[in-house]
């Protein structure tokens, strides 16, 4: 049924974002300060005085400053709000801005609120700053991701190198390029020709943490300053979180915006979103040359929207690793010589953990009030795990009506295919299904993974022999590729397991 009461028509009346470059890191914004700054900013942007009026404070969680703690009160108290509705999200995912929008969105259908505020921010090049300027310079390797990633007894899977996202995204990047048939040369090509853009696109946004456009070739180039990271990847292809930057949006009902004084043509209107989850594991999912559940959320919000691709103007299609997008833009037709990003990417934007969308939901915006109709937004979070959709349009969306049930997990399970069980201990012929080898700060191979299946079509890790240079040329070169081929796995005892090639 379409909306047509202007009390539960959610809008965007307000949007800010931050960049914090402090010489002494001693001196800059923590996460919290970062907050502050943005829904300043997002205020401002919507005429000022609002921030004592909202009935509703979400918060992205963040890890940079984690001593923190819940920041539900000190940030209401900051900006002078008491909103009846105030939580932090449990936890840091890529996908934790789209939802906070989506309840918005929910609450203003439902007449509870009227107006709404969204925030985070991340101050990991400060946090990383003070940690080695307390170490006397001596601290090189902070790595707040990595840490929250280890932060309990290594399962299976981080034993054998899996455990930040650095560390299984290459996986769905080498099985992807298997199932359509690219070369290494063909793959490598594609993630260049879209972080060319996103370049591009970050060089004429001020809100972007890196403008400098880049080429093709300075992507694809292996260097000193931009060197491998976990095959294929380099620095230039990753997210980049040594980032301090803070975004918030306001979201109002049409009817309170109007009586707020906001002029039309400041308004964005919000469209139906979908999400769907992949099993919290990776080593329980059906494949890696594809997602279920990403399909499912960027499908379902066409349909729920009643829009097609060829109605997009623009659209920001999450990038913290080029399989992201990759997948993404197959799924939603969008094609490869127009740009994914409204905000930069997360390697020249800017990739403040879960907080990423908040800025491309900016962006989004301030893209829409000048120019376009409408705008997709695709969030992915966790590892390939969370995906969450929207639409956002200059004019109203006809079909959109609130409140929603978001969640289409239940619609994914169904397509899900059957998930091969893990054999830890499996020793004997398999199939390589994906792989990656990782890197250190020296450019030099530090380690490797395989994810194997056994003829029983039960799925296991093994480690890879870093000192055999044969294995190695094999696993990255530009003339094979290695998924699908057979090998060995063999036991190192105690060391765990040893792919051997056919």
């Amino acid at each position: 049924m379409t909306m047509t009461d202007p009390e539960r028509i959610p809008v965007i009346i307000g949007v800010g974002q931050i960049n914090d470059r402090p010489q002494d890191p001693d001196q800059g914004l923590d996460s919290l300060g970062l907050m502050v700054e943005a829904l300043k900013q997002a205020d401002a942007d919507a005429g000022g005085g609002l921030l004592a009026q909202i009935d509703s404070l979400a918060i992205v969680d963040q890890i940079s400053f984690y001593a923190l703690g819940k920041l539900c009160e000190p940030l209401a108290v900051a900006i002078g709000a008491n909103p009846a509705i105030n939580y932090q999200s449990a936890a840091p995912h890529g996908d934790t801005p789209i939802r906070l929008l989506n309840e918005a969105a929910n609450r203003i259908g439902a007449g509870e609120i009227k107006l709404a505020a969204i925030a985070g921010g991340e101050a990991l090049r400060t946090a990383a700053g003070r940690a080695k300027k307390a170490a006397m310079g001596e601290d090189k390797s902070y790595n707040a991701i990595r840490q929250v990633a280890t932060r309990k007894e290594p399962n299976y899977a981080q034993a054998h190198g899996l455990s930040a996202p650095v560390d299984v995204y290459p996986l769905y990047e080498n099985a992807t390029r298997a199932a359509w048939g690219q070369s290494l040369s063909e793959a490598q090509e594609e993630s260049a020709a879209i972080w060319s853009q996103f370049s591009e696109v970050a060089a004429e946004n001020e809100g972007a943490w890196i403008r400098k456009p880049m080429s093709p070739a300075d992507i694809l180039a292996v260097n000193e300053n931009n060197r491998p990271i976990a095959f294929p990847y380099s620095k230039l292809m990753v997210a980049n979180s040594s980032v301090n930057q803070g975004a918030a949006f306001l979201v109002a009902s049409l009817a309170e915006a109007r009586r707020l004084g906001i002029t039309e043509d400041r308004l964005i209107y919000v469209g139906m979103g979908a999400a769907a989850k992949e099993p919290a594991s990776i080593l329980h999912r059906d494949r890696y040359d594809g997602s279920v559940s990403m399909e499912t959320s960027i499908n379902r919000t066409l349909t729920l929207n009643q829009l097609s691709v060829d109605d997009f103007d623009c659209v920001e299609l999450y990038s913290c690793f080029p399989c992201v997008p990759k997948m993404a833009r197959r799924t939603l037709g969008w094609p490869l010589n127009k740009p994914a990003t409204v905000f930069g990417g997360l390697t020249f934007g800017g990739g403040p953990i879960a907080n990423y969308m908040s800025h491309a939901v900016v962006s989004m915006v301030q893209k829409l009030r000048t120019e376009g109709r409408y705008g997709f937004l695709f969030a992915n979070g966790g590892f390939a795990t969370d995906n969450h959709c929207i639409i956002l349009g200059k004019q109203p969306i006809a079909a959109a009506s609130f409140p929603q049930d978001f969640d289409y997990q239940a619609e994914a399970e169904e397509k899900r295919g059957p998930v091969p069980p893990l054999n830890k201990g499996y020793t004997g012929p398999a199939t390589i299904e994906s792989y990656t080898i990782f890197y250190g700060r020296d450019g030099a191979p530090r380690a490797g993974v395989v994810v194997a299946r056994t003829p029983a079509d039960e799925r296991s890790l093994a480690h890879v022999d870093i000192t055999d240079a044969a294995m190695l040329d094999f696993l990255t070169s530009a003339s094979a590729n290695p998924v699908g081929t057979t090998g060995q796995i063999i036991s190192m005892g105690e060391k765990g397991s040893l792919w051997q090639a056919a």
